[in-house]
């Protein structure tokens, strides 16, 4: 399968003043400081299960517990009525020009897609990102968000980044073979 990946970034905080939405109200967006692996997982399957996130499902619990230890490594987790409606996991790593902020996952529960939280969990992400710097002790100031995503992401992804006031920087295209990382989600029946 042709799978289409966009890279896209922001490289000033007033790139997304413009494009910003709040969260709506009963909703709150709070970073997870002592994440654990099982907490992280659930997150990550329970979002990307239906968009064949399958990259980190043969990780060891030691190889998910080191990339949410890494420096600059953060979990920001969007409840709605008490319950997770998504997360957004953020990653700073130094650059010559200061710090740059990937947005490494991104993405909504099932239940709470169309209920117009996406904009206002990815602006709140991005904002979060912005100011990751001042979190974490020797980080430079950032100079750069970014994110990529692909054709068999959600069907409102792109827009949505677009319209919080990322650019695309480059597009690839690849032949691949995607992943069903449903698969032991739920039983068949």
């Amino acid at each position: 399968m042709l799978v289409t990946t966009t890279y896209l970034e922001q490289t000033s905080p007033a790139q997304l003043a413009a494009g910003a939405r709040p969260l709506p109200a009963g909703t709150r967006l709070e970073r997870v400081e002592a994440i654990t692996p099982e907490f992280s997982k659930f997150l990550y399957r329970s979002v990307g299960s239906g968009w064949n996130w399958a990259d980190r499902l043969q990780l060891t619990r030691k190889q998910w517990e080191s990339l949410l230890r890494m420096p600059g490594s953060e979990t920001w987790v969007l409840s709605a009525g008490g319950a997770p409606a998504g997360y957004v996991e953020l990653l700073g790593r130094p650059e010559s020009a200061g710090t740059a902020v990937e947005i490494v996952y991104f993405g909504l529960f099932p239940e709470a897609i169309g209920r117009g939280l996406g904009g206002g969990l990815l602006s709140g992400g991005i904002r979060q990102a912005w100011q990751l710097h001042e979190r974490w002790e020797g980080f430079a100031p950032v100079h750069r968000v970014w994110v990529h995503t692909c054709s068999l992401d959600g069907p409102a992804a792109l827009a949505n980044y677009t319209g919080r006031g990322m650019k695309v920087f480059k597009t690839e295209e690849e032949d691949l073979e995607p992943k069903d990382a449903s698969l032991g989600l739920w039983p068949e029946r």
